[in-house]
């Protein structure tokens, strides 16, 4: 068997796993619902009493006490007034009011026989308060909210309008948001209000709708807007919470909406706003059930809110729903934690969630993340099983299912995050059994054909000298920090120095530049004449290598010196030359390919990249700024201490992209002192001015750092007036961005 079968056939069942998670068909989809239900067995939400909401249930002890269901709106009005008098902030009604009341007396004054005998009777009756009326005149007088329920099939009668008008806006940065926003919320073109008159006494409306079942008959997430035709509404939560905390309507962010960044998704909801809370639903608006499980502690019986000694505190300040827990009534849903809950105390627990700010997400990378997951771990399950045996591989596989449900607990426990530890984690199994199989087999096959081989070719004695594996090029993608440092003016020095005197010059410049590199672990490349590169976190990994980058920098400049001071009087020069050595280094970070580089018969260890090339197109940009030191923004980063200063935005020669470049005068101690802050307050507000065409300012604050400079940035000050007095005379466009474009490799 071919070794690239060991390869080929698990990377085929990788892409297949990766495309079936992709679909996310039913299956997989139940059996993460699972994995999240034992999570949130295992640690469900916990109750807390104290949180403003109550539900005054309609139960048996209310049903002995009021009669059967349903009850006269009058009746309902009292418990309205009830409720009302012991202080609640807001009242919901999770009851739906779509019929009038069959026990208003013009209701029975109708179903008299119409004779004359009863026509005085039915004039009285029809004198008599309505209790549709009587409850409609209560809610008025409280904070309250009606439902109505939207379906999906038509109910086959004429149904009232919806009366409240709602600005629930889809935000997002194109005129479709709206209309995508009706599109991804749950809803129907039908519903069922509640009567017109309780609609225009009530101060909001909001659906009752519970949400839609998983195919377990569960209920894992439930709406906070729902559609009614092309229109957004509330859910009854959603509007109980809003009319309790205030603030502005509430209002979703769509996916790729401004400040609704979304990794994963690129439609739906990525925020919504409920009054002053701020909370992340899913991408069609709803929110999962955090459960705690049936708690009677929530619960008041509408029987007790009429006692004598009924304590007010249970009721003052609370959003109160009003619901029935009576399992006839058929308001009965299935949760995570309970398979019999009320609906009202669904409705319940999500306005807990958001008023605690304590519910579950599924954050919307959370699908691009695992299947990532997915893919990484099963790169390293058919890497590891084929490069190992199978007991590391079975090792591996046991270390990699622990670990991936151990960070989704964690994730779940402490940021209520629902990620899928098990197609990920699973799919590697499969992959580690898969390729430990397929190595089995390939290796049995190479036995037999070793068999052969020698008993037809080889020498017993030659045996261990077959080896499959051999040197070849090749290299690896590996973040590096590259420095070119080159002498400058070198021409000029050569044409003055014979062979011996130049070779003796850069030898001189090379030895001490070299031994600081390699003492802050770096790695040289190859000298180019008078130049070196190098970089660092290669081929050993280097966490701060951006970092001693800078450093071996600032010590190359001080050996520098101690060697111009050294060239004085070195005895090739005295008498003869006045050598100076001057130099420039430029610093670049990024992503490079790192290897053997060259060809079969001769290679090197080296670094090819666009990084590389920039490196060297910094070195080369210093004289043009004055400095000795060029550094890219990636190095610069890596060292926010150290005393560094922003020299410009500049496209360099061969490239499209502008780079943010720096030069440094010393590390954290240098930073430190009152003289560098000073000048680097100076100098970013030259910066800022110069690149808002302030010129007058710019130019104040180019002479005003310039006095505070040291020696060394004096040139670039210079470079700076120079360019303001040019931008003067000829202005830039009015959309000119400050990056400066170099005209050639050296600026």
């Amino acid at each position: 068997m071919n070794k690239a079968w060991g390869i080929a056939i698990p990377g085929l069942l990788l892409i297949g796993a990766a495309a079936l998670r992709v679909s996310d068909p039913a299956p997989i989809q139940n059996l993460r619902n699972l994995v999240f239900d034992a999570f949130q067995r295992l640690a469900p939400r916990p109750y807390d009493p104290q949180l403003p909401v109550r539900i005054a249930a309609i139960d048996e002890k209310s049903l002995d006490k009021f009669g059967q269901w349903p009850w006269s709106r009058a009746t309902m009005a009292k418990v309205v007034d009830r409720l009302h008098e012991l202080g609640a902030a807001v009242i919901a009604f999770d009851v739906l009011f779509a019929e009038p009341d069959r026990t208003a007396p013009k209701a029975v004054a109708a179903a008299l026989p119409d004779d004359p005998t009863f026509t005085p009777i039915k004039a009285e009756m029809a004198a008599l308060p309505d209790p549709d009326q009587m409850l409609a005149d209560s809610l008025k007088r409280v904070t309250s909210v009606v439902p109505f329920a939207y379906l999906a099939s038509d109910p086959g009668r004429v149904m009232a309008p919806l009366q409240k008008k709602y600005d629930i806006i889809a935000q997002r940065t194109d005129a479709n948001a709206a209309e995508e926003a009706a599109g991804f919320a749950l809803g129907g073109d039908y519903y069922v209000p509640s009567l017109p008159a309780l609609q225009a006494a009530a101060t909001g409306i909001g659906a009752v709708n519970a949400g839609e079942p998983d195919p377990d008959g569960i209920i894992r997430q439930v709406p906070l807007v729902v559609r009614v035709k092309d229109k957004l509404y509330p859910s009854l939560a959603t509007e109980a919470l809003y009319r309790g905390v205030g603030g502005n309507t509430p209002f979703i962010k769509l996916a790729g909406a401004p400040g609704a960044f979304s990794f994963g998704a690129s439609t739906g909801a990525a925020k919504m706003r409920i009054g002053t809370v701020i909370l992340q639903p899913t991408a069609r608006v709803q929110l999962f059930l955090y459960d705690t499980g049936h708690q009677p502690k929530r619960f008041v019986s509408i029987a007790d809110l009429f006692r004598p000694d009924f304590d007010a505190n249970l009721i003052a300040g609370q959003i109160v729903l009003i619901g029935t827990t009576v399992e006839g009534l058929q308001d009965i849903k299935a949760t995570p934690l309970d398979a019999v809950m009320p609906g009202v105390e669904i409705h319940a627990q999500i306005i807990e969630q958001i008023a605690s700010g304590k519910y579950l997400t599924r954050p919307d990378w959370a699908d691009g993340a695992e299947i990532l997951t997915l893919i990484g771990l099963g790169v390293v399950a058919i890497g590891f099983s084929y490069g190992g045996g199978a007991l590391s591989g079975l090792l591996v596989a046991l270390i990699t299912i622990i670990v991936s449900i151990a960070l989704s607990w964690y994730y779940f426990k402490d940021q209520h995050w629902l990620l899928d530890p098990l197609y990920p984690a699973g799919t590697a199994v499969v992959l580690f059994i898969a390729t430990t199989l397929i190595n089995f087999l390939r290796t049995e096959h190479e036995k037999r054909f070793i068999r052969s081989a020698m008993s037809r070719y080889v020498s017993p004695a030659l045996v261990n000298k077959l080896s499959p594996e051999n040197l070849k090029l090749g290299g690896e993608l590996r973040e590096l920090t590259l420095m070119f440092t080159d002498i400058r003016g070198f021409t000029k020095l050569s044409e003055k120095l014979n062979p011996q005197e130049l070779t003796h010059v850069i030898n001189a410049f090379l030895t001490p530049m070299t031994d600081v590199i390699l003492k802050h672990s770096g790695a040289i490349d190859k000298y180019i004449g008078d130049c070196i590169m190098a970089f660092w976190n290669a081929p050993i990994d280097i966490a701060s290598h951006g970092k001693l980058a800078i450093q071996s920098a600032f010590l190359m400049r001080e050996e520098l010196a101690a060697l111009n001071a050294r060239l004085k009087h070195d005895p090739v020069f005295v008498g003869l030359h006045d050598v100076e050595i001057k130099a420039g280094i430029g610093l670049n970070s990024g992503l490079c390919c790192v290897g053997n580089m060259g060809s079969d018969q001769r290679f090197n260890y080296s670094a090819l990249g666009d990084t590389v090339n920039t490196a060297s197109r910094l070195e080369a940009l210093s004289p043009a700024y004055g400095v000795d030191l060029v550094i890219g923004e990636e190095t610069a980063s890596a060292a926010p201490e150290f005393a560094l200063l922003e020299l410009d935005q500049v496209q360099v020669k061969g490239k499209a992209v502008p780079v943010r470049i720096y030069t440094g005068l010393g590390d954290e101690h240098v930073a430190a002192t009152a003289e560098f802050r000073g000048l680097k307050e100076g100098h970013d507000r030259m910066l800022t001015a110069y690149r808002g065409q302030d010129w007058d300012r710019a130019d104040a604050a180019v002479r005003a750092c310039a006095e505070q400079a040291p020696e060394s940035l004096l040139g670039l000050y210079e470079v700076y007036a120079a360019r303001i007095a040019e931008f003067r005379a000829d202005p830039p466009p009015a959309d000119w961005d400050g990056v400066y474009i170099a005209k050639s490799k050296t600026g």
